[in-house]
C-alpha cells in the first residue's frame, strides 16, 4: 500500500514500533524497555531514542516503519533514477524540511522518496504542483534522503552552461548584492549571470571535492582551474570582458577592498553548498593581466579528524597515539605545503581533547573550529606572531599547545622551553623528511642538546593519490620498478603483492585516481639518534640510525601501499622521490 492519500486509516502492522523491532531481531526487549523509560521522562520518538543509544541503526528503524505502514523501503535513492527537473518548482529548504523528494514521473505516476511515513501534507503539496494521476512512495533513511536531495539540486547548476548564457548577454555591469550570510548557494535564485557563474564554480568545486579554485586572467580570457588530488585541471574559460565583475564579486564575498587592485589581499568566505558548510581562504595578487584569485576550500563536513582515517598503518597509529598522551615534549609534523600536516595535528588534538585538559593553539589561519579548544590567529601586522602568541599562551596554564609553524629561532626556543617545563607542544616544520627536521632546527640556531631532550617524535608525511576502484587494472611490475621501490626481486613481500595501474573512466574523470591518502614516516628518537643530534650529525646519518631502529621511510610506506593495490608505482615515485637519499 502506498501513501497516496492525505489521510491514513489503518496500519498494516498494528503493533508498536518497538515490538516490530524486537520481532525482527533488530534489538532486545530490554533495549526497548529502557528507551520507553527515557521516552516517558524526556519525550521523543522511540526509534530515534534506540538509534541514539546505539541499539539499532536508522535503516532498521525505517524497515520497521515500512512494515508498520505497509510501505516499500530502499537502502538509498539511486542517483541514476533521479530526474533533477522535478525539483524545479521546489526550493532546497522546502525539500529538506518536509523530508520528501520527487524522484521520477512516468505515465502520470509520481514516485516520491520519504524519510517520514506521515508526511501527508508534503504529499498533498506535490499533488497540487505536479497533478499526477497517482503517487507512489517508498521510505529511506534521513541521511539517504538528504544525500539524494543535495544531488538533485546540485544538478541544477553547471558552470559551463552558465558561461554560455553569459556569452549571449550584453552589458553585464553592476554586481548584485552580496549573498545572504549562511544561505545555501544551491538555493540562490538570483539570475545575475556573474553571481550564477561564481556560485556554479563554487558548487562544482565542492561537488568534485577540489582543494583549490584558481581564477587566472589571461590576455584574451579568464581561465578557471580546480586542484583535485594535488593536480590542477582546467574547468572553463570565461570571456575576458567579465573578468572585472568576477573579481569584484568574489572580493565582495570575502569582504576585501574592491577598489584596491595594486596590492595582494587575503580574506575568508563562508558558504553552504548542498548542505555542507565550507570555508574558503581567499587570496588575490596583481598580475600583468589583472588580479589573480586562489580560493582554498576547507570542507568541514568531509574532513574526519581521526588518526585512523589518515592512511597510517596501525603500528604508526599506535606509536603516535602513545606520544600524544605524553605529559610533555615536542611532536613535529613535517612536509611541504598541502601535505595534510594541519589535519594530522588537528586529529591528534581531537584524540586527546577532554574536559580535564587545557588545549590552546596559535595558527595562521585557524582552519577548523575545534570544540573545547582555545584557538588564536596570528596578526603579524600588529606584532602578534607565533613567538609572541606562544609566550602569551604559556601564561594561560595550558597542558597542550599547538603552534601552527616553527619559522624562526625565537619560536623554536620558546617551544623547546615550553616542552621542558611540562607542556606538550605540537607544531609543523617545512622539511623533506623526519631526519632533516633536526638539522633544520640546528641551522635555525637551536642548541642540539635541547633538541635531543625535548623532541619526542617527528612525523613526516605526503599525500598520495589512490587508484580508482572502478577502473584500476592489474599490472606486472618490471625489475626496474621493483628496484625503484627499494625492493629486491626475491623480497618476500612480493609473493603476495598485487600491483595495479591507472586506466581512467567516467567515475574518476578519466585520470585513473580517486581520493588521496597519506604516506608517513614516524621517527621516535632513541639513544643513538639523540647522540647523533647532539653531535650535529647530518640528516643522512640520523635517518640511517632511525631505519636501523625500525623506522619505515616514506618510500617504504609507499611501496607497501603499491603492493596492497591502493596506488601505483608511478605515483609512489612521484611523491616519495624527494625523500629518497
Amino acid at each position: 500500500m502506498s501513501l497516496a492519500s492525505a489521510t491514513i486509516d489503518v496500519a498494516i502492522d498494528p503493533r508498536p514500533l518497538g515490538e516490530i523491532l524486537v520481532a525482527s531481531g533488530a534489538c532486545r526487549p530490554e533495549a526497548v524497555g529502557s528507551a520507553l523509560e527515557v521516552q516517558s521522562e524526556r519525550g521523543g520518538l522511540i526509534g530515534e531514542l534506540l538509534v541514539g543509544s546505539g541499539h539499532v541503526t536508522q535503516l532498521q528503524v525505517v524497515r520497521a516503519l515500512g512494515a508498520q505502514f505497509g510501505m516499500d523501503v530502499e537502502d538509498k535513492v539511486t542517483q541514476e533514477d533521479i530526474d533533477p527537473s522535478l525539483v524545479g518548482p521546489l526550493s532546497l529548504s522546502y525539500a529538506r524540511d518536509s523530508g520528501v523528494l520527487p524522484v521520477r514521473m512516468e505515465d502520470g505516476v509520481l514516485e516520491v522518496a520519504l524519510s517520514n511515513p506521515l508526511a501527508v501534507d508534503a504529499l498533498d503539496d506535490l499533488r497540487v504542483i505536479f497533478k499526477p494521476s497517482r503517487i507512489e512512495t517508498f521510505l529511506v533513511t534521513h541521511e539517504a534522503l538528504q544525500e539524494a536531495i543535495n544531488y538533485a539540486f546540485d544538478r541544477r547548476a553547471r558552470a559551463d552552461q552558465v558561461v554560455d548564457d553569459m556569452a549571449k548577454e550584453e552589458g553585464v555591469g553592476e554586481i548584485a548584492a552580496e549573498l545572504e550570510e549562511g544561505k545555501d548557494i544551491l538555493d540562490e535564485d538570483d539570475e545575475a549571470p556573474i553571481i550564477r557563474l561564481v556560485n556554479s564554480v563554487l558548487n562544482q568545486a565542492a561537488k568534485e571535492k577540489a582543494s583549490d579554485v584558481h581564477i587566472e586572467p589571461m590576455e584574451k580570457f579568464v581561465i578557471i582551474r580546480f586542484r583535485k588530488d594535488g593536480v590542477l585541471r582546467e574547468i572553463v574559460r570565461a570571456p575576458k570582458r567579465f573578468q572585472p565583475s568576477i573579481t569584484s564579486r568574489i572580493k565582495i564575498m570575502g569582504n576585501l577592498n574592491i577598489a584596491e587592485k595594486r596590492l595582494p589581499q587575503d580574506g575568508r568566505i563562508r558558504i553552504k553548498v548542498a548542505g555542507r558548510d565550507i570555508d574558503l581562504r581567499l587570496s588575490t595578487i596583481p598580475t600583468a593581466h589583472g588580479e589573480r584569485i586562489v580560493m582554498r576550500l576547507l570542507d568541514k563536513s568531509s574532513t574526519t579528524l581521526d588518526l585512523r582515517t589518515l592512511g597510517m598503518h596501525e603500528e604508526i597509529v599506535g606509536a603516535l597515539d602513545s606520544l600524544i598522551r605524553r605529559p610533555n615534549g615536542i611532536i613535529l609534523c613535517c612536509g611541504p605545503t598541502g601535505s595534510g600536516k594541519t589535519t594530522t595535528l588537528y586529529s591528534a588534538l581531537v584524540t586527546i581533547n577532554h574536559p580535564d585538559i587545557n588545549i590552546l593553539t596559535i595558527e595562521d589561519p585557524v582552519e577548523y573550529q575545534l570544540e573545547g579548544v582555545g584557538q588564536m590567529q596570528v596578526q603579524p601586522k600588529i606584532g602578534f606572531t607565533f613567538a609572541s602568541g606562544l609566550r602569551a599562551t604559556l601564561r594561560q596554564d595550558p597542558d597542550v599547545v599547538l603552534v601552527g609553524e616553527i619559522r624562526d629561532l625565537e619560536t623554536a626556543e620558546i617551544a623547546v622551553q615550553a616542552s621542558l617545563t611540562g607542556h606538550l607542544v605540537f607544531s609543523t616544520v617545512h622539511t623533506n623528511d623526519a631526519a632533516s627536521t633536526f638539522t633544520r632546527l640546528v641551522d635555525m640556531g637551536v642548541e642540539p642538546f635541547l633538541l635531543s631532550s625535548s623532541i619526542i617524535g617527528v612525523l613526516a608525511q605526503r599525500l598520495i593519490r589512490l587508484l580508482c576502484r572502478d577502473c584500476k587494472e592489474p599490472h606486472r611490475a618490471t625489475a626496474l620498478e621493483i628496484e625503484q621501490l627499494g625492493l629486491t626481486p626475491d623480497a618476500p613481500q612480493l609473493r603476495t603483492a598485487t600491483f595495479f595501474r591507472a586506466k581512467g573512466c567516467p567515475q574518476c574523470g578519466f585520470n585513473g585516481y580517486a581520493g588521496r591518502s597519506g604516506l608517513h614516516e614516524l621517527l621516535v628518537p632513541d639513544e643513538e639518534v639523540k647522540r647523533l643530534v647532539v653531535a650535529k650529525a647530518d640528516a643522512g646519518a640520523i635517518k640511517k640510525a632511525a631505519v636501523r631502529a625500525g623506522m619505515k621511510t616514506l618510500l617504504t610506506d609507499g611501496a607497501i601501499k603499491a603492493m596492497e593495490g591502493k596506488t601505483t608505482i608511478e605515483e609512489v615515485m612521484r611523491i616519495a622521490t624527494a625523500a629518497v637519499d
